[in-house]
């Protein structure tokens, strides 16, 4: 009779067993690694015979256009603060549309991430038609969005919001749903049990317990969208990408009011990207937090 010592693998056998499997793993991400290189370099050539000019023809001439606008910004720095002041307003319309297509995207994306959570829609058979419209509006890009408003509202700000909020909305109730699911039920069962309606529910038994994640995405989505607003407007959305736009377009003459906007829109991101942390900080760790020293 054999005895289960005789059938257990020996030292020597794992060990070469354990080596083999290494073995195989090493082979398949150099397939892998060369797969993912020919990808590249055939996309890089394909791009490349497809540039003007070509990649190599042009790399020596990259910082030029810098160099252009760094040197008549420095010439004309005295003349830097009133371009300050001419770009305010269209740097504050880019801000509002961003804060308006935050708010409008952030509060349907939480209405729309509790229909795409399990256990907390009213009905199951609402999740993946919704989780389908969330992919479709965060897989599409604001600037194509922008681009067919235009078309039909006609250029300004309204377009750029529509198409920030709709872009806002799938990628914040993504986010929303899977803070969803880490949220405790308990809460929801005993509200349903006294008779609560399912918005009582979701209201009053979810949000305040992820509330501090759901101010987090969205004030960094808030940070993102100023971008996407600047961005939209070369395609003729309104705010200061639309000034950028047409002062880069003038060319020599026209980069100090440039660079005057690259600072603004610079400065702008970077008070946002303050506040917010400290938002965020405030809310998740309350007042002590930031008396005890933080860096924030």
């Amino acid at each position: 009779m054999t005895s289960a010592a005789d059938t257990d693998p020996s030292p020597t056998d794992i060990r070469t067993d354990y080596l083999a499997q290494m073995r195989q793993k090493r082979l398949l991400n150099m397939i892998l690694l060369l797969i993912f290189a020919t990808l590249m370099v055939a996309g890089f050539y394909t791009a490349d015979q497809r540039n003007a000019g070509g990649f190599w023809n042009g790399w020596r001439h990259i910082l030029d256009f810098p160099a252009d606008v760094v040197g008549e910004a420095y010439e004309r720095a005295h003349l830097l603060p009133g371009y300050f002041v001419k770009y305010l307003p269209s740097l504050l319309e880019t801000i509002n549309i961003a804060g308006a297509a935050t708010l409008i995207g952030a509060m349907l994306a939480l209405v729309a991430s509790m229909l795409a959570t399990r256990g907390l829609a009213p009905a199951g058979w609402l999740i993946a038609p919704v989780r389908r419209l969330l992919d479709i509006l965060r897989a599409v890009p604001e600037i194509v969005i922008a681009l067919v408003l235009i078309f039909l509202l006609g250029g300004g700000p309204v377009p750029a919001m529509i198409a920030i909020a709709l872009h806002t909305v799938g990628a914040l109730g993504k986010l929303f749903s899977e803070v969803n699911e880490n949220a405790s039920l308990k809460p929801v069962e005993g509200l349903a049990s006294t008779g609560g309606s399912w918005m009582q529910q979701m209201m009053l038994g979810v949000v305040p317990q992820v509330a501090p994640n759901y101010l987090s995405y969205a004030l960094l989505r808030f940070e993102i969208n100023i971008r996407a607003s600047a961005i939209l407007g070369f395609v003729g959305a309104g705010g200061i990408g639309y000034d950028l736009r047409n002062t880069m377009s003038w060319g020599q003459g026209k980069f100090d009011e440039a660079a005057a906007i690259f600072l603004l829109l610079f400065a702008a991101i970077v008070i946002v990207d303050q506040l917010s942390s400290t938002f965020r900080n405030r809310l998740t760790h309350g007042k002590a937090y930031k008396d005890k020293g933080a860096v924030l």
